[in-house]
């Protein structure tokens, strides 16, 4: 950037304001502490010359008193104590007044006090004379010398005070100076601050003359940018408008009378003109809010309905913040946007939900129904082939008993798929409540069902301590019988299965599985165990109703089992996952929230 340019720069102009306020606040710094001095001396001054009126005060009460005193001892008479007594009080409050005036001067202090202590001397001494007196003691050795020692005493007071009113007279004399001195320097100061304001002023005109043509550059661009403001308004279906709440003044911009229906300033911009557009039935509900609106300085989003002169009914929605101009004036500044798109939409999907919603309930009792309903045929089935088996065995040839087996083996499986998909439709019921259960208790059941083939299969289980959870306890139950029964179920033939259940409680944030989570705290229970396993690409299959990994002929079972573990978990707003490694074992992971 040359030279020219770093003149004309934003930056240069910043740096010559701030120079200038620097100086000014420097110029009035000084100001300020050449006044301050002034005052300060000139108070020193006013300080002195009340000192020396006090002590002239002091001087004049204790000539009174001793004045009183003396035509008391001529006379006896009671009437010339009253000079005396009043001294005392006078000395006392002109004393209060000098150690305020002095005290920050310990030198004048200490002189104070030693005054003090001869002011107390001396009306001791003539309390001490008063009782001579009072006694016709008058002639005796004590009296005079008790007269001997109030002359010795007021003669110290004089010095005492004579003393304090050279050092005043000294200190007066000093700030004299100093007064004079600070006198002599106010004209010229002032002349140097009239003149460098004056310098700063001409700067400030000058730069500020300067830059009209850009300001009115700047005008121009505001111009446009109003006019693109007002374009992006009618793209975006929304209006701004400013109330002034003190003059209760309103300014609708061109897309606010738009959204009304009307053309741009068609119609005085007031609120009753305004409530006029909205809905009937939505009247009360927004002059409330905005009743509330002027007191929290807020209005929160707030939706309402107006009604266009052709009929057409419009939803919008409006905001708004309480701002206070450089004037004080308090304004509210708001947005309103049509929303009529969006309601619309909102509407259709909610329609949707409802029928899709209506569709899953009819599909799921469907689903009950017909698999409730197989059943009797099924057993009717397999009572036939039990009666063939036990009474017509003679009577029919070999290949038809093994056709009879495989009928009775397909009804059999038939049966066990059809009790796999009445158990996946009452994990899709949504009305079964959640309460707070003991998972301990539920495994036991659990492990209790398949106590038969644990004790065949000679299988060890293992289990930490499980938490109390509110679950849907017979769903959470069902869980953990077919996770139990898979690991049973694909066992190794040579070894005894070993299934081992694990529990922590975990952060969302500390778990990678976790990373999508709504909740910020899990219940994690993990089975484990040495089974056949299977290859890891299969992981995202094995959840899939009906999906089997192997032949149906080497293992039984119809493929429902982890899809209902997977339902259950969904319904419990958790997850689940899997690992494996073939002919070493799987593990099986649940989440729960806390």
């Amino acid at each position: 950037m040359d030279s020219k340019n770093v003149f004309k720069s934003v930056l240069f102009l910043r740096i010559v304001l701030l120079m200038g306020l620097f100086i000014i606040l420097v110029i009035g710094g000084f100001t300020y502490k050449h006044i301050s001095d002034l005052t300060k001396s000139t108070k020193i001054v006013i300080s002195t010359y009340e000192v020396n009126v006090e002590l002239e005060h002091i001087n004049s009460y204790l000539s009174n008193a001793e004045s009183g005193h003396r035509k008391y001892i001529l006379t006896k008479d009671t009437s010339y104590l009253e000079p005396y007594f009043d001294a005392r009080k006078n000395i006392n409050s002109s004393f209060l007044q000098l150690k305020k005036l002095t005290i920050v001067n310990a030198k004048q202090q200490e002189n104070l006090a030693v005054l003090n202590n001869l002011i107390d001397k001396l009306f001791t001494n003539f309390s001490k004379t008063d009782a001579l007196v009072k006694n016709d003691e008058i002639s005796t050795e004590s009296f005079k010398t008790q007269l001997f020692e109030e002359k010795i005493i007021l003669d110290s007071i004089r010095k005492q005070v004579s003393e304090i009113i050279d050092l005043e007279n000294k200190l007066l004399n000093e700030r004299q100076k100093e007064y004079q001195s600070d006198l002599k320097f106010t004209p010229l100061f002032f002349y140097l601050v009239l003149l460098v304001t004056l310098l700063i002023i001409i700067i400030a005109f000058s730069k500020i003359n300067t830059d009209l043509l850009k300001i009115k550059a700047k005008n121009d661009q505001l111009l446009i940018f109003k006019e693109s403001t007002n374009q992006s308004e009618i793209i975006g279906k929304h209006g701004n408008w400013v109330w002034h709440i003190d003059s209760n003044i309103f300014t609708y911009s061109d897309n606010f009378f738009r959204l009304l229906g009307e053309e741009p300033q068609s119609f005085e911009a007031n609120f009753d003109n305004f409530l006029k557009f909205v809905h009937p039935e939505d009247v009360d509900r927004l002059a409330k809010e905005l009743d509330k609106m002027i007191k929290n300085e807020e209005l929160p989003f707030v939706s309402y309905r107006i009604v266009q002169k052709n009929g057409t009914t419009k939803y919008l929605k409006a905001y708004a913040k309480a701002f206070y101009s450089a004037d004080g004036q308090k304004r509210l500044l708001g947005i309103t946007s049509d929303i009529t798109d969006e309601i619309e939409s909102f509407l259709v999907l909610e329609q949707r939900n409802l029928e899709l919603e209506h569709n899953n309930e009819e599909l799921s009792e469907f689903t009950y129904v017909a698999s409730h309903d197989l059943q009797e045929p099924l057993r009717k089935i397999q009572t036939f082939i039990s009666r063939l088996e036990e009474k017509e065995s003679k009577n029919i040839s070999s290949t038809g008993l093994q056709y009879l087996e495989r009928i009775n083996v397909a009804v059999t499986r038939m049966r066990l798929l059809i009790d796999d998909l009445l158990q996946f439709s009452r994990t899709n019921k949504p009305d079964k409540e959640f309460v707070v259960t003991d998972l301990n208790d539920l495994l036991e059941f659990a492990t209790q069902d398949l106590a038969e083939i644990i004790s065949e299969k000679k299988a060890i289980i293992t289990s930490a301590i499980l938490p109390k959870v509110s679950v849907i306890p017979f769903q959470i139950q069902q869980m953990f019988l077919n996770l139990l029964s898979n690991s049973l179920k694909y066992s190794k033939n040579d070894t005894a299965p070993i299934i081992n259940i694990e529990y922590t409680k975990i952060k969302a944030k500390e778990d990678i599985h976790l990373n999508n989570a709504v909740k910020s705290s899990y219940h994690k229970i993990t089975f484990l165990d040495n089974g056949i396993g299977f290859e890891q690409k299969y992981v995202d299959q094995i959840f899939e109703l009906f999906s089997r990994l192997h032949d149906k002929e080497e293992y039984s079972g119809t493929g429902v089992g982890l899809s209902i573990c997977k339902k259950i978990v969904d319904n419990h707003q958790g997850f689940i996952f899997a690992e494996s490694e073939l002919h070493v074992g799987a593990i099986f992971t649940i989440y729960l929230p806390e």
